[in-house]
């Protein structure tokens, strides 16, 4: 456009005659002269701004046409400006009442004044432009608004891969022991955290957290006082300690309004002693035998003030007992009726479960509790530890079943899973990998073949112990058709292209142990493993 300016200042020149060279070398010199000087006006104001008490800005906006500067009188200095820069006649351009810009002209080359009909052309001038302007403006605008949102979403997805990489990439696997995790945030980043530390005494430190507020800055406050929990698990055994430490730290540079709550305990997985401490958390829930217990233990939540003292209470977990340990993410979530979920359903639902997987247990209940077209309003974060000893002496032991999602990668946990269980036994290596292998090939086959995938189908998984052979069975909840009996693939076929380069799956999982059954029924189908012992 100041090209096109230029164009405009230059077109009201003086006119010269084209058949005298003088005049020709004149004109030359003149059109130059008008040009360093149009340079020089447009590099005056092409950046102006005019503040919005300016009262040059409301006389043009109500004028809408060409002004003569040198001809107002106002206390503006935006006017005192366009002076400055040599500006004879400016030219609003307005859209919808609002002023887009001005086509500023200085001196004509000729020294005569702007006549009539030079302002009439340049105010038809602006009716056009200014429409076609502001076009240009909007495009621009949102050209920047969606380079800005791509920048932003962009920073956003490398905060939660790191933060992600923050959570605990494993679970942690001891004998006796079942342990699962569930975290999902309701932005890209979350506040809510998890994780466990292993003692250099066997013993587990586990804790659960939730940063007040949402988004980058919860993030942020969230990364701070893992490092700060973790570094202080490393001095203190004491749980107490640890968030009273914490605390300390986290006060003097946490944001204003903003803390920290998080439930932090100490496992010993022989005894199945917990000793727990409670800074401002949800309370955890223990499932018994007997029926459900609420761990009271409570404490001012971390980084709201200073000097804290945070008391520790012991619970004994008993073989099949689940502690649950959950975020406000779960129980402050509404349905479509604005009905809250709750505490009370949360204890209905651990009081009534029996067997399986808790974690999963609790999140169906919750997707029937707020249906399809919920929108999450809090990160969530479930965790359960589940206290499943393998006995050892006279008499088999009972069997030990867990599920798992049907999402890639659970088969690594699953095999990660089996191996725990077994432990005891004190397999060799190579039997170890053997049997890891089988059972991750078992796991994917479940849940690619039989489950399609389907991360709310579960794929079960029971470990049965013999005192002459091991059992493994994984049992998917597919209704499609019955795993092949005859495992052997026809290499010379599949190299042909006459069969699939698929299927090698049963092939691998049957050279990895003693024995592989397969079993089918309206309910799935199943594949056993079998190892001697």
């Amino acid at each position: 456009m100041s090209a096109f300016f230029q164009r405009i200042r230059l077109f009201f020149g003086s006119k010269q005659t084209a058949d005298a060279p003088d005049a020709i070398n004149g004109a030359a010199r003149s059109q130059e002269a008008g040009a360093e000087k149009a340079a020089s006006m447009q590099a005056q104001v092409e950046n102006l701004d005019i503040p919005p008490n300016d009262p040059l800005l409301a006389y043009l906006i109500s004028t809408a046409s060409a002004v003569e500067i040198d001809k107002l009188s106002m206390n503006s200095p935006t006017l005192e400006r366009l002076r400055q820069a040599g500006v004879k006649i400016s030219v609003p351009l307005v859209s919808q009442g609002e002023l887009i810009g001005l086509l500023n002209l200085g001196n004509r080359l000729s020294e005569q004044e702007y006549s009539t009909d030079d302002r009439r052309l340049l105010n038809n001038l602006a009716s056009q432009a200014a429409p076609a302007l502001r076009v240009a403006q909007l495009a621009y605008q949102q050209q920047l608004q969606a380079r800005e949102r791509e920048r932003l979403e962009q920073e956003l997805r490398v905060a939660r891969f790191i933060q992600q990489n923050l959570l605990p990439r494993e679970l942690p696997q001891m004998p006796g022991w079942n342990i699962a995790a569930f975290w999902q945030p309701a932005r890209e980043v979350s506040g809510d955290f998890y994780d466990f530390i292993t003692m250099p005494d066997g013993r587990l430190a586990f804790l659960v957290a939730d940063v007040t507020d949402k988004g980058v800055p919860a993030s942020l406050v969230m990364a701070t006082t893992r490092s700060l929990l973790r570094s202080n698990a490393e001095k203190y055994i004491s749980p107490g300690k640890v968030l009273e430490t914490t605390n300390n730290l986290l006060y003097p540079d946490i944001p204003e309004k903003m803390f920290v709550t998080c439930l932090y305990g100490v496992l010993d997985p022989q005894s199945g002693e917990i000793v727990l401490a409670n800074a401002g958390h949800n309370l955890p829930y223990q499932h018994t035998k007997e029926g459900i217990l609420e761990r009271r233990v409570r404490g001012m939540p971390l980084g709201l003030m200073p000097g804290m003292v945070y008391n520790e209470i012991t619970i004994k977990m008993n073989p099949g007992d689940t502690l649950l340990l959950t975020s406000d993410g779960l129980v402050e979530a509404h349905n479509a009726q604005r009905e809250m979920f709750g505490f009370d359903r949360v204890k209905a639902l651990v009081a009534e479960y029996k067997d399986g997987d808790m974690v999963q247990a609790i999140l169906q209940a919750f997707q029937s509790f707020t249906g399809p077209d919920y929108v999450q309003e809090d990160d969530m974060t479930l965790v359960t530890l589940t206290f499943q000893p393998v006995q050892s002496g006279a008499g088999n032991p009972q069997p030990i079943t867990f599920e798992v999602p049907s999402q890639p990668g659970n088969e690594r946990q699953a095999a990660a899973r089996v191996l725990a269980v077994l432990e005891h036994l004190h397999l060799d290596i190579t039997r170890q990998k053997r049997l890891e292998t089988a059972v991750a090939e078992a796991t994917m086959n479940a849940m690619e073949h039989g489950n399609g995938y389907n991360p709310d189908l579960l794929v079960k998984i029971t470990v049965i112990q013999e005192p002459d052979k091991l059992t493994i069975q994984v049992a998917d909840q597919g209704s499609g058709a019955p795993i092949p009996t005859s495992v052997d693939p026809d290499l010379d076929a599949k190299l042909a292209g006459l069969q699939s380069p698929r299927g090698w799956g049963l092939f691998l999982i049957k050279n990895m142990v003693d024995e592989l059954n397969t079993y089918h029924d309206p309910s799935g189908s199943t594949i056993e493993l079998v190892v001697n012992l």
